[in-house]
């Protein structure tokens, strides 16, 4: 550790801005019952240019479900609305209740 930088040793993100963009956007989630009674989660309202497929996969693999990304929303099969809201919130996007 330098003794010049009192601040080396802090977690500062390579790019702040993008914590700031997550927080700003707010995003709707809704659910849907397809065919044969199955439930849907659909995530939008991403308005910066958000890796969908990589918060779709994160999210997929925490809740142990499939789902999709199709052109500007998420897709998460099964009735996991509350918990897909959580999942947002802990990673810092605002999310409409």
């Amino acid at each position: 550790m330098s003794e010049d930088d009192p601040f080396e040793d802090l977690d500062i993100p390579d790019d702040p801005m993008t914590d700031l963009d997550r927080a700003t956007e707010e995003l709707t989630t809704r659910t849907e019952q397809r065919r044969y009674g199955k439930h849907v989660v659909i995530i939008e309202g991403f308005q910066t240019d958000t890796d969908l497929d990589d918060l779709g996969s994160d999210l997929k693999s925490a809740l142990g479900t499939g789902g999709t990304v199709k052109d500007d929303h998420i897709e998460i099969q099964g009735d996991h609305e509350s918990r897909v809201r959580e999942l947002l919130r802990e990673r810092g996007y605002t999310v409409e209740d």
